[in-house]
């Protein structure tokens, strides 16, 4: 990655949040895995319910948008063809969190390896792709990919409340601490 401004690409930007991505799930996850099962899978009053509901929603909402991008341009993307298509927002992933944490692994390294083939041209190309709902839309994929890697930083943010009100602590959680220094 390059530390100039001017220098920066679309490309960039997708690479840095790719291992926001990974580096931050990997916190979650080593705080949740020290829970009882039962604590993780607890009603919370969270949007999904609770841990287990949210850091499965993001596995899911992962897949549906990765299945979308895959359709951009050839890629590692290919390998979802095999996994089922969530029929909805909180369509079970895994029945356990251990299982679940594997599920996020694959993906993680999925997403690093396919910003790794984005570049700025594929970036600018539209995209198109109907909502859960079946409604269509056409949207530049590069701001697709921010909202990719946004919602996975909101919902990860409701997780990590869910995880302080259990008196746990991921620690630094911004983003800040993976840019690079500028030379």
């Amino acid at each position: 990655m390059t530390n100039t401004p001017s220098a920066l690409a679309l490309h960039d930007h997708a690479r840095l949040m790719a291992g926001y991505n990974r580096w931050m799930n990997q916190k979650l996850y080593e705080q949740a895995l020290t829970m009882p099962h039962a604590e993780v899978v607890a009603e919370r009053g969270a949007f999904f319910g609770s841990i287990f509901g949210t850091l499965n929603h993001l596995c899911v909402a992962d897949v549906i948008w990765l299945k979308r991008f895959a359709a951009s341009a050839v890629s590692p993307l290919a390998e979802l063809d095999a996994w089922p298509a969530p029929t909805s927002l909180t369509m079970p992933m895994a029945d356990t969190l251990p299982a679940l944490w594997a599920i996020r692994q694959q993906l993680d390294e999925l997403i690093e390896r396919w910003v790794m083939t984005l570049d700025d041209e594929v970036l600018a190309r539209p995209l198109d792709y109907h909502n859960t709902r079946g409604l269509p839309f056409h949207k530049t994929l590069f701001f697709l990919v921010i909202h990719f890697f946004n919602h996975q930083t909101h919902h990860r943010g409701q997780v990590t409340t869910l995880l302080a009100q259990q008196g746990l602590d991921p620690g630094v959680t911004d983003l800040l601490m993976l840019i690079p220094e500028a030379s």
